[in-house]
């Protein structure tokens, strides 16, 4: 009895055992303990004498699929990117000139105008009663001045035969001059009248856009009348228009050589569709103290009437053209700790290269140093790649230039 007691509890041991040997194997196995010494063992030579860093080269499973392009080497232009307001060259208010009544009005709110088109008609009544009645005055005036005349004629030959008085002749002689200079007041006065009458006809002084209308037929306008309603309404020029941009001073130097040298071409761009284009007009003649930067303005052909007054606009400025500048698409550049990198792959490998970009332009960067024409630098693929590793060339889906490449060699 006591032995098959001792035999069970032996059993029930060995059981125990067995299943505490089993979860340890388990636990270890999720904890990833107990079992290096074991997967040693498993490993083949080979693959414990191959560094962790160099395993990428072996394995060409591992290799990271890119896109890559060659470094071109072509002109490209010196742009430098502002930011502008389109501004009317000529914006004019148009007041009377006169007081008077509103009697017509010749042009409608927002319409094209040119210079010299009658606008508004005021009432020219007045006027032209008194330049009537100074006309007919002149008549008598030229009347009185001929009879002065026929006067001092003859008292000149009364007094040369001795039948006059010398007092006669003078009277006659005043009366002449007193004549001929009431004539020149009233012909004065014609011509104040008529420039007056000018004045009912109120013309555009420029050509362009008109804007709002204050007043209407009927409204009596006043000269020196402060209030809004004293300016009829507003002519803006449109074509040409400036467009006006801050440039910070270290440019200045290079764009005043630049406009030296021959004209500036200054592209306004309000979207990637819709752009014009002309030339640098004037430079302000001081830089601003607060910001650093100088006030230039560009004249800009405008017959589409693309630009409007008060817009803002993306301004590209164009200093000049460098020959055999190399040129990468602006993705193959990133930005790590040291600056601006790219990636270049000679033989199947990546190699991180530090670079100096100079500027980026139309989707390109243009390097001032770190690659060489010729050299293949990666566009896609970057954020997976580290220096050294292993790189497979794939095409670009979206460039049939780079999708036929063939695979760089060195």
């Amino acid at each position: 009895m006591r032995i098959g007691r001792l035999a069970a509890f032996a059993t029930v041991a060995i059981v125990i055992c067995g299943v505490a040997y089993n979860y340890r194997g388990q636990i270890a196995q999720q904890l990833g303990i107990g079992t290096t010494a074991k997967a040693a063992e498993s490993a083949s030579p080979a693959a414990q004498a191959q560094p962790q860093g160099r395993r990428g080269r072996a394995n060409p499973a591992g290799a990271v699929p890119v896109v890559v392009t060659t470094v071109a080497k072509k002109p490209m232009p010196v742009v430098v990117d502002a930011v502008g307001t389109v501004q009317s060259i000529a914006s004019v208010q148009i007041k009377p000139r006169m007081d008077s009544q509103i009697m017509k009005v010749n042009v409608e709110e927002g319409a094209l105008v040119k210079e010299g088109d009658v606008l508004f008609e005021l009432d020219s009544r007045t006027l032209r009663a008194q330049l009537g009645q100074i006309e007919a005055q002149i008549r008598k005036d030229q009347a009185q001045v001929v009879q002065a005349k026929r006067d001092l004629q003859r008292y000149e030959e009364l007094f040369a035969k001795n039948a006059g008085t010398q007092v006669q002749r003078d009277n006659a002689s005043t009366a002449l001059k007193a004549a001929e200079a009431q004539l020149e007041a009233d012909e004065a006065a014609k011509a104040s009248v008529q420039t007056q009458l000018t004045f009912t006809e109120i013309r555009a002084p420029v050509s362009g856009r008109i804007g709002s209308i204050a007043s209407k037929v009927g409204t009596v306008v006043r000269v020196g009348d402060n209030t809004a309603t004293s300016i009829l309404a507003t002519i803006n020029q449109i074509d040409p228009i400036y467009v006006s941009f801050a440039i910070p001073q270290v440019i200045l130097p290079d764009l005043r050589a630049a406009m030296a040298a021959g004209p500036v071409k200054v592209t306004a761009i309000v979207s990637d569709q819709k752009k014009q284009s002309g030339e640098m007009a004037f430079i302000e003649n001081n830089v601003d103290p607060n910001t650093g930067t100088v006030t230039a303005k560009a004249r800009i052909g405008n017959a589409n009437e693309l630009l409007w007054p008060g817009q803002f606009v993306k301004v590209e400025i164009t200093l000049g053209v460098e020959q055999d500048a190399m040129s990468v698409p602006a993705a193959a550049v990133q930005l790590g700790p040291n600056g601006p990198y790219l990636y270049v792959v000679k033989d199947g490998v990546a190699e991180l290269r530090n670079v100096a970009v100079k500027r980026t332009q139309s989707g390109e960067s243009v390097i001032g140093k770190g690659i060489e024409g010729g050299e293949h630098v990666v566009i896609d693929g970057q954020l997976r790649l580290a220096n050294g590793a292993n790189v497979s060339i794939k095409p670009a889906t979206n460039d049939p230039a780079t999708a036929s490449a063939p695979p760089p060699r060195g």
